[in-house]
Formats: structure tokens, sequence, C-alpha cells
């Protein structure tokens, strides 16, 4: 079988003919030089508005490169027309194979856009022997081609947390669709404002913000003033994972400043290396960390008694009646607020402010929590890390997108991958 044969079964173009095929001597590389002709009296297309026109004159040869074949280098060449387009004026025709003035075919460029999931830029380079730009092109052209071909409709859940980008206070706000049946990056902002956060209400649409029955969040400030505002009817459901991780914080906060007090006053240094006996769950501690943390429960310190206060909380999560984790909670609170703890006292006056939003997360059943979110950051992490960072915003957008955005992909004949 010819390598014609091959070429006219996996990628055939309308209106054109594959020419002579020769092998390059001269090249560094291995590669494959494949002729392309328009057939016999087709008129050309005009690249802007579509319209079929009699030719004017043609260009020179240019190369387009497809997939390697054999770890051999393919390039397509064709001199394209130009056409008389009666409304758009002297044209250059539109070839099915690229988009515009690029030298990659959009087959190619596809190709390199569905490794470019898989490993990072720098490596879909090198393994196919080309450079980064086209591979970064060609990512770009699959999330714009994606956004736009993307099914928006019956949104239900999101999820809106931010991830850290670059060095210093650079942050990304990030907008998940976390229903049960698709989970994706929607959206991408830059730094964490309420004008932030504005912006995608404004992408989003009026109509579509009042089909939203859930939102999860933290409880950053400027989130909450803007869901709020513009999906006040949504029930929003605060981040337990955050509200956790800020009572760890008050815990750590008062264990060092004790730890101090102690070492300051002669005391038996008992609660060094204890950071993680008091953060930790009762069930994820060795044998060690267990022995050493019923030693430390015979002592009345404030260390001590935030940890059971912690312990205590995380009865909160385990009801399933708004009204009685309601009751719960006041309690809670109340007794806190009369353990002169400050920082306990904090989290206890945090609580309180946010108790309707806390409360949400039993009307929406335990349905959305921020294990779905946090799940997300992690890959997005993940895929900065594998980029060993961003110079540029549009780069991370564009990465982040491709990697998480469950972007469709147009159907082919042949999948190369």
């Amino acid at each position: 079988m010819q390598l014609k044969t091959i070429l006219n079964r996996i990628q055939k173009f309308k209106s054109f003919v594959y020419g002579s095929i020769r092998w390059v001597e001269e090249a560094k590389e291995p590669t494959i030089e494949v002729e392309l002709h328009p057939r016999a009296n087709s008129r050309p297309i005009c690249s802007e508005c579509g319209c079929k026109g009699p030719g004017y004159d043609r260009l020179p040869i240019r190369r387009f490169e497809f997939i390697p074949t054999w770890g051999i280098k393919v390039f397509f060449l064709y001199a394209p027309r130009r056409v008389d387009c009666p409304t758009c004026g002297i044209r250059v025709e539109r070839m099915p194979w690229s988009e515009g003035k690029h030298r990659l075919t959009e087959t190619y460029a596809w190709f390199l856009a569905g490794w470019a999931r898989r490993l990072s830029w720098k490596e879909v380079a090198e393994a196919f022997r080309t450079t980064w730009d086209h591979v970064f092109c060609s990512v770009e052209m699959a999330v714009t081609w994606g956004r736009v071909q993307r099914d928006l409709t019956g949104i239900a859940a999101i999820g809106i947390d931010e991830i850290q980008w670059q060095r210093g206070h650079k942050y990304l706000t990030l907008v998940y669709q976390i229903d049960a049946g698709c989970r994706r990056l929607l959206w991408i902002g830059k730094e964490r404002r309420v004008k932030t956060l504005l912006r995608f209400f404004r992408w989003f649409g009026k109509e579509r913000t009042k089909e939203l029955d859930y939102i999860c969040s933290d409880m950053w400030k400027p989130y909450l003033r803007v869901i709020a505002k513009k999906a006040g009817q949504a029930i929003h459901v605060l981040d337990r994972f955050h509200i956790m991780s800020n009572v760890s914080k008050a815990i750590d906060k008062v264990r060092a400043q004790e730890a101090k007090e102690l070492k300051e006053k002669g005391y038996d240094p008992v609660l060094t290396k204890s950071r993680w006996l008091l953060l930790k769950r009762p069930e994820n501690l060795t044998d060690k960390q267990e022995t050493k943390l019923a030693d430390l429960l015979r002592y009345n310190l404030k260390s001590i008694r935030s940890y059971l206060l912690k312990e205590e909380f995380q009865l909160f999560w385990s009801y399933k009646s708004p009204y009685w984790a309601g009751q719960f909670l006041d309690k809670w609170c109340a007794k806190t607020m009369r353990s002169k703890i400050e920082p306990m006292k904090d989290i206890a006056r945090s609580l309180r402010k946010h108790r309707p939003l806390l409360l949400n997360w039993f009307r929406a059943k335990k349905q959305f929590s921020s294990g779905i979110v946090e799940g997300f950051n992690n890959k997005a992490k993940l895929t900065t890390r594998k980029a060993y960072g961003f110079r540029t915003y549009h780069a991370a957008e564009i990465a982040l997108y491709h990697a998480l955005g469950a972007l469709p992909v147009p159907k082919v004949t042949h999948e190369f991958f």
C-alpha cells in the first residue's frame, strides 16, 4: 500500500488531491514531502466570507507540517490560490488543512494538543521534534475552539476558590461546575477581588445565574458579598475544608504561644513536637502518637482544651437536620466563648457570623463539599508544577482550561492518538 493511499483514507480533503511524494535527501532529519493540488475545474473559496469565486493568481509554495509517520517528518506542499471575491476583494483561499497563516496542519495541532494533556508541553515538543511554541499554539487553538463549542446549559451547582500561581500574593479565581454528572473548570479570573467574581457573573449571564441551585465557596469576604448580590436564590454552602483549616490554625497558634510561655517559666516542655498530635484526627494517629497524646490529655493546658473543642466540633458535621445542627453550633460557640482562649473565641465569633451559610450544608443534603473543589485545585497546582510555573497569565489560563475544562474536540474520521 502506498503512502498516498493511506493519506486518502485517513486525511482526505474535499476539492484537493495528493500529487507526487518524495523523500528529501538534503534534509537534516528524515523528511517526506507530499504535494497537494486543487481538483481540476474547482473554484477557490474566500477565506473571509466562505464564498466561491474565480481564481486570481497563485502564491509561492508553502510547507505545512503534518503528523510524523514512523518518526519521519511529513510536510504538505501547496501553492495557495488567491480568489477574486466579489464581496471581500482579492483574498487568499481557504485551505481545509490549515487555518490562517499557521504552518502546522490542524490535524497535527490537535495531535499535539491531545498529547499535551498527558505530558508537559516541553516533553511533547521533545518527543515529536517540534518547538515549544508550536505545542503552545496547538493547545491555545484547542482551548479556543473548545470554549466556543462547549455546552453551558443545565449548570445547577458551582464551586468557587482561588489558587496561588506566582510568588507573592498573586492568585487566580477558579470557578468549577460541580454537578454530579459533569465536573469541570468553567472560568478563570485574575486576582481574587470583588471585580474578579463580578466578571464571572457577567460572563455567565443572568439567565444561567438564575438557574443555579447551589454555590460552594470559602469565607473570603469578596466572594460572600458578590454571591449574595448576584445569586441570592442559590443555596450558598460554605467550604467545610476551610472552616476546619481555620480551627486547626487557631489550635496551632495557641500551642505555639503556650509552648513559648512554658519554656520561659521553666516548666517541662511537654508541648514540644506535639503539633501534629493536636492537628491530626484520632483515627490517623500512629501508635506512638496515640501514647503521647494520651499523656498530654492529663494536663490542663489551653492547647489541650482547644484540641478537645475541635474534636467536639467534628460532631457538627454528623447532623442531618439544619435545626439540630444549629442548636449544637450555638451551644459549642457559647462554650468556646467561655473558654478564655482568644484564638478559639475568634473562631466562635466567625462561625456565629456565618451561621446561616454553615447550616446550608445540611439544607444541601451534604451533596456538595470542598472535596470536589480541593480535588480540582490539586490538579490545577499539578498542572502548574508540571510546567515549572508560568511567566504569563495567558499561558496559565490556557494550560488550566486544557487540563481541567473537559473541553470538546471535533469529530474526525481517524484518531491518531
